[in-house]
């Protein structure tokens, strides 16, 4: 018999169930039957009067352990809250960004309703209850729909951990998630909301609109990306901000050494802008190393936090500017890539400039200004009504 004949038989004579038979009263016995799991553990597929009862179930078990849809029973008796925190999150390689959003995302959506739940009870019927329940209490579509995937990822990791047959998301009935026409600001608009933004935070804003930065690659410039000479400022550094509940570390402001999809870019900017940051690092008196936009006007200080800038300085700004739709400082990135396109900029050099993985998400920003349509159409109204030589 060969080597690998001999492998074989071996696997296979390890994998067949067995029976043990068991005396009880008088001359009777029962019998038990005997297999072994996946990891080759002795379990039980249960007690029965007869041997050939026995000898069928510990063969259906082998069966389901050799084709891989052999579920651990046992193992579906954890709670949801245990399986999430300490198994699925702890095993995925995520952003620090991103875990943290996970992690809020379990505290105040998912362990509420399924925290003590055991795994193995959690029903289609029970996914589309938390379903009904969020959009009662106000989620929007888009929300329920973006945590549900989430949801779905914790359940699908169970179902290969061999804990559940199957997936108890795959036929969730979501909202309707409807897509509304962004609206984006023209440039007499943010002419007047950078008029109403006070004098400290106007280079921080013109820097947004001009360069269409994250917020986070933002607040983490440093006099050291700029490159005076050439006109360029390269983002190498960002900064996410997070609860401090749901930070790995404790901390709020997380420095990263690169930006998002960890490749650092450069973009030309205008001598305005160049010179508006070098009169700025001479009155603060920055060095290269400081950051640009810190929380408080000195050398050395803290980063700016998105929410206390929003709250204290962008939306004062924006309702004196009198601007009568929502507008938040990420808007600027839309409107930088917007203005690009509707300048005549090509999609691949707008799409390298904004940092996008891929053209589609680009894309999304065609013809986004109010007037766009109608200067689409005067356009096409030009080239119509031309004489033919």
């Amino acid at each position: 018999m060969s080597a690998y004949e001999l492998l074989t038989r071996t696997l296979e004579v390890a994998a067949m169930g067995w029976v043990v038979e068991r005396p009880v009263r008088g001359d009777k016995s029962r019998f038990t039957a005997v297999y072994r799991d996946r990891h080759g553990k002795i379990r039980s597929a249960g007690t029965f009067n007869t041997k050939r009862e026995a000898e069928r179930a510990a063969g259906r078990q082998d069966d389901k352990v050799t084709d891989g849809t052999w579920v651990d029973r046992a193992a579906g008796q954890i709670t949801f809250q245990q399986y999430a925190q300490e198994v699925w999150l702890p095993s995925r390689h995520l952003e620090v960004s991103t875990r943290a959003g996970y992690r809020s995302y379990l505290r105040n959506h998912f362990v509420p309703f399924f925290g003590p739940m055991r795994l193995a009870r959690i029903m289609p019927s029970t996914v589309q209850e938390w379903v009904t329940l969020a959009a009662a209490q106000g989620l929007s579509p888009r929300s329920i729909t973006k945590y549900h995937v989430m949801l779905h990822s914790v359940f699908a990791r169970a179902v290969r951990d061999r804990i559940l047959a199957y997936n108890p998301c795959e036929a969730t009935e979501l909202p309707k998630v409807i897509t509304t026409k962004s609206r984006i600001l023209t440039p007499d608009e943010f002419d007047a909301v950078l008029a109403a933004v006070p004098d400290r935070f106007k280079v921080l804003v013109l820097t947004g609109i001009e360069t269409g930065l994250r917020w986070g690659e933002l607040v983490a410039l440093r006099p050291l990306h700029i490159d005076f000479l050439r006109r360029t400022i390269t983002v190498q550094e960002t900064i996410v901000e997070v609860s401090s509940k749901d930070s790995p570390t404790g901390q709020r402001m997380i420095f990263k050494p690169y930006p998002k999809d960890d490749e650092p870019r450069t973009l030309a900017v205008s001598s305005a802008l160049v010179e508006a940051i070098a009169a700025r690092i001479a009155t603060l008196g920055l060095s290269r190393d400081d950051l640009l936009f810190p929380s408080r006007e000195i050398a050395e200080g803290s980063p700016l936090s998105r929410s206390t800038f929003r709250a204290r300085y962008w939306r004062p700004a924006v309702e004196r500017a009198g601007i009568d739709f929502p507008v938040r400082m990420h808007d600027l990135r839309h409107a930088h890539a917007s203005w690009l396109l509707a300048g005549g900029a090509d999609l691949k050099s707008v799409m390298e400039r904004m940092g996008h993985a891929q053209i589609m998400t680009t894309q999304k920003y065609l013809h986004t200004l109010p007037d766009a349509d109608q200067k689409a159409l005067a356009a096409f109204e030009s080239i119509r009504g031309r004489s033919t030589p």
